[in-house]
C-alpha cells in the first residue's frame, strides 16, 4: 500500500472521527432541548445523511447517547448535561438547519456546539429572576383568579424562587427541591386558609409550582412510548413519577403540619376577577417565559400566538367532551401551530415557540387533578387518579399526531 493511500485513509478517517463528534455533540444538545428521543433520531439522521453518512445509528437515551457513522464503525458515547434554555435551545436548532443548508461547516458548527452552555443569559438578573414569579402570576390568573389567592401566589412564587437558587449550591437541596417547595408552598396556602384570609387551597397550590411539576416529562415520557421509543420513555415516565411522589411528600407534610381540614382540598375556584383575568394570565406567563428562558422580545407576539392558539383548542375541547379532549385538542394545536409559524417565519425556532404553549398546556390540563391525586387526600379517588392518567396520554397523543401532520406538511411543502 503506497504512502498515498495511507494518508487518505487516515484523513478520511480523521473527517469521519469530526463528524461522529459533531453528530454526538448535536444529538446530547437537542436532548437538552427537551425534545422527544424518537424526533432526535429523525433530526439526526437527516444531518447525517447530508453529510454523506446514509446509515448512521444514533441510540439516543434522556440521559445519554450512542452513535456510529454506519453499521460496523466505532461508536461514541456521550452524556447529556441539564437542560437548555429555550434560547440556547433556538441556537441548537438554527445551528441543525445551517448544517443542512450549508451555511457553515463542521468546525463553526461544533466550535457554536460547545460555547452553548456557556452562553450569557439575554436579560440582566434583575430583570429575568421576578420573571419567575411574573409567569406564576398569569398561571394563578386563569386558575384561580382571586385577589388574595394571586396575593399568596406571588409570595409562594419568591420563597420556591429562592429555593430554586439555593438548590443550585446544595445537592441534597436539588434531590429535595420537590417536597421542599411543596411543603413551603402547601404551609403559607393552609396557614392562610386556616386564617380564613383566601378560599380555594388546592388551586392555590399550583401556580408558584406549576415550573416545577413534571407534567411535561410525563407527557414527553408517554409520546416516546407510544411512537416505539420504549426505553426512553418508560425512564422517562418513571423519572416523573418519582418526582410527583416527592410533590405529595410535601404537600401531605404540610397538610398535616396545619391539620387541613377536607374542605381545603376541595376543588373550588374563586372567579373575583372577570373575564380579563385569563387573557391577561396567557400575556404575563409569555412575558415571564419569555424573560427566564431569554428569548427575544421580538418572539412574544407569535409566542403568544401559539399560547393562545393552545389554550383556545384546549378550551373548546372541555366544552365538547371534557378534559380529555381537551388536552388532546390542545397538544395537537400547540405542536403543528409551532410548525406552521416556523415554515412561515423560518428564523424562529420551532422549539421556542412551543415549548411555553407546552408549559402552558400541561399545568392548564392537569393542575388541580394532578396536585388532588398528589397528595392523596380525602378528595381522591380512583377515578380521579385514572382521570390523571386519561389527561396525560391525551395531551401527549394529541402531541405525536400533531408532530406527524406538521413533519407531513414540512415534506410536502418541501417537495
Amino acid at each position: 500500500m503506497s504512502k498515498a493511500t495511507d494518508g487518505a485513509e487516515a484523513y478520511e478517517h480523521a473527517e469521519a472521527g469530526e463528524d461522529r463528534l459533531l453528530l454526538i455533540t448535536l444529538a446530547a444538545a437537542m436532548v437538552s432541548t427537551g425534545q422527544p428521543t424518537y424526533e432526535v433520531e429523525e433530526d439526526l439522521m437527516a444531518v447525517g445523511r447530508h453529510l454523506g453518512y446514509p446509515q448512521v445509528q444514533p441510540a439516543v437515551a434522556p440521559t445519554g447517547i450512542t452513535l456510529a457513522l454506519g453499521p460496523g464503525r466505532s461508536a461514541t458515547v456521550e452524556t447529556v448535561s441539564g437542560p437548555l434554555r429555550l434560547d440556547q435551545s433556538a441556537e441548537a436548532r438554527w445551528i441543525r438547519q445551517q448544517l443542512l443548508n450549508d451555511e457553515i461547516d463542521r468546525g463553526q458548527a461544533l466550535s457554536r456546539l460547545g460555547a452553548l452552555r456557556g452562553r450569557p443569559e439575554r436579560y440582566p438578573n434583575w430583570l429575568s429572576a421576578p420573571a419567575w414569579v411574573v409567569a406564576s402570576i398569569g398561571i394563578g390568573l386563569i386558575l384561580q383568579p382571586g385577589v388574595a389567592n394571586i396575593i399568596v401566589t406571588a409570595i409562594g412564587s419568591l420563597v420556591v424562587l429562592g429555593l430554586s437558587r439555593l438548590s443550585g449550591r446544595s445537592r441534597a437541596l436539588a434531590t429535595l427541591l420537590p417536597s421542599v417547595a411543596a411543603f413551603a408552598v402547601g404551609c403559607l396556602v393552609f396557614g392562610a386558609a386556616s386564617a380564613g384570609l383566601l378560599e380555594g387551597a388546592l388551586r392555590t397550590l399550583l401556580p408558584p409550582l406549576a415550573i416545577l411539576l413534571p407534567g411535561a416529562t410525563l407527557v414527553t415520557g408517554l409520546s416516546e412510548i407510544a411512537a416505539g421509543a420504549m426505553v426512553a420513555g418508560v425512564s422517562r415516565v418513571g423519572h416523573g413519577v418519582v418526582q410527583l411522589l416527592l410533590f405529595a411528600l410535601g404537600i401531605l407534610a404540610a397538610a398535616a403540619a396545619w391539620q387541613a381540614p377536607e374542605s381545603a382540598l376541595s376543588n373550588i375556584r374563586v372567579d373575583e376577577l372577570g373575564w380579563w383575568a385569563t387573557p391577561l394570565g396567557l400575556l404575563l406567563v409569555c412575558v415571564g417565559v419569555c424573560l427566564t428562558e431569554s428569548v427575544r422580545m421580538a418572539y412574544v407576539p407569535w409566542v403568544l400566538l401559539v399560547v393562545v392558539t393552545a389554550f383556545g383548542a384546549q378550551l373548546l375541547g372541555q366544552q365538547v367532551s371534557g378534559a380529555a379532549l381537551g388536552g388532546f385538542l390542545g397538544g395537537l394545536a400547540a405542536s403543528f401551530a409551532a410548525t406552521v409559524v416556523e415554515l412561515l417565519r423560518p428564523q424562529l425556532p420551532r422549539l421556542v415557540l412551543f415549548l411555553p404553549a407546552f408549559w402552558m398546556l400541561v399545568p392548564g390540563s392537569l393542575g388541580l387533578l394532578s396536585v388532588t391525586e398528589l397528595a392523596f387526600g380525602p378528595t381522591g379517588s380512583p377515578s380521579a387518579g385514572f382521570g390523571v392518567v386519561e389527561l396525560v396520554a391525551a395531551i401527549a397523543l394529541g402531541l405525536l399526531v400533531g408532530s406527524v401532520l406538521a413533519r407531513s406538511l414540512r415534506t410536502a411543502i418541501h417537495r
